[in-house]
C-alpha cells in the first residue's frame, strides 16, 4: 500500500510543469509525470527523481483521461495533489517576436478554429481531467487542486488602462478567463469536502510557451505559488487566485 502522498501534475515533461513535479518530489510525493507522449514522460520522470513514474496523459483524449484515472486508482488507490498544467497558445513559430506573438493572438484576427482549439485543452481539459480524478482527491486526507491561470485572464486587471496585463488581450488570456470561472465553480461545489481548489499565475516565464521571450522569468519563480497552493494546510484557502506575491483580482 501506497503510503507516500500522490501528486499528477499535467503537461509535466518539461516547462513549469517539470519544475512543479521536481518540487513536489522533493516534498516527499510520489509524482506523476503526466505527458501526452509516455517516452518523453519517462525521460522527464527520470530528471525528477525515484519517486516520480510517466503517466500517459492527454488532456484533450478522453480515453486518455480515463485510462490514466484507471491507473491510479489500481497501483495507488488516491490522488493527494492534481495539478492542471497542460496549456497551449497558438501554434507559433519558433524565434517570433512576443509583439508579432500579441497581435496575431488577438480575438479580431485569431481564427475560430484556433481559438476552439486552445480552450479544448487549456478549459474543457482542466474540467474533464478534474471530474476524472475527483474520485481519487476525495480518497485523500487533504485534496487540493491547483489550476495554472494567468494574470491575463484577470478581468479586474484588464479594466485598468494603467495595468500591464492589458497589453495581452489575445485568445489565450480568454482562455484562462474561463479557467478562472471553472476553478471557482469547483472550489464552491467542494468548498465542504477536505478539497481545495485554487488557481495560481506563474508569471511570464521562458518556456516553449512564450517562446523564450527576452525578460521572462524562471521556472523555478513560476512554479513557486502553485507549490505553495499544492502544500495548503487545512486551514488554508480555497477559491483563491494569486501570484507569488499574493493575491489577484478576478
Amino acid at each position: 500500500m501506497n503510503i507516500k502522498p500522490v501528486a499528477l501534475v499535467s503537461g509535466a515533461n518539461k516547462g513549469i510543469g517539470l519544475q512543479i513535479a521536481k518540487e513536489l518530489a522533493s516534498k516527499g510525493f510520489k509524482v506523476l509525470v503526466g505527458t501526452r507522449k509516455l517516452d518523453l514522460g519517462v525521460v522527464a520522470a527520470r530528471s525528477v527523481g525515484a519517486e516520480a513514474e510517466a503517466i500517459q496523459l492527454d488532456v484533450t483524449d478522453h480515453a486518455s483521461i480515463a485510462a490514466a484515472a484507471r491507473q491510479i486508482e489500481d497501483t495507488l488507490g488516491r490522488l493527494d495533489v492534481l495539478v492542471n498544467n497542460a496549456g497551449i497558445s497558438r501554434p507559433i513559430q519558433p524565434g517570433t517576436p512576443i509583439e508579432e506573438m500579441r497581435d496575431a493572438d488577438k480575438v479580431s484576427r485569431v481564427s475560430v478554429a484556433d481559438m476552439r482549439v486552445v480552450f479544448e485543452t487549456n478549459v474543457f481539459g482542466v474540467v474533464a481531467v478534474t471530474q476524472a480524478m475527483l474520485p481519487l482527491l476525495r480518497r485523500a486526507p487533504a485534496g487540493r487542486i491547483v489550476n495554472i491561470s494567468s494574470a491575463g485572464g484577470s478581468l479586474a486587471l484588464k479594466g485598468n488602462p494603467s495595468e500591464y496585463s492589458r497589453q495581452y488581450v489575445g485568445v489565450y488570456q480568454t482562455s484562462k478567463t474561463a479557467l478562472n470561472a471553472v476553478t471557482q465553480a469547483f472550489a464552491i461545489e467542494l468548498e465542504e469536502t477536505n478539497i481545495k481548489v485554487n488557481a495560481a499565475c506563474p508569471g511570464f516565464t521562458a518556456t516553449d510557451l512564450s517562446n523564450y521571450a527576452p525578460g521572462a522569468g524562471s521556472v523555478e519563480d513560476a512554479a513557486r505559488e502553485p507549490v505553495r497552493l499544492a502544500l495548503l494546510d487545512a486551514n488554508g484557502p480555497t477559491g483563491t487566485f494569486s501570484n507569488a506575491d499574493g493575491p489577484l483580482p478576478w
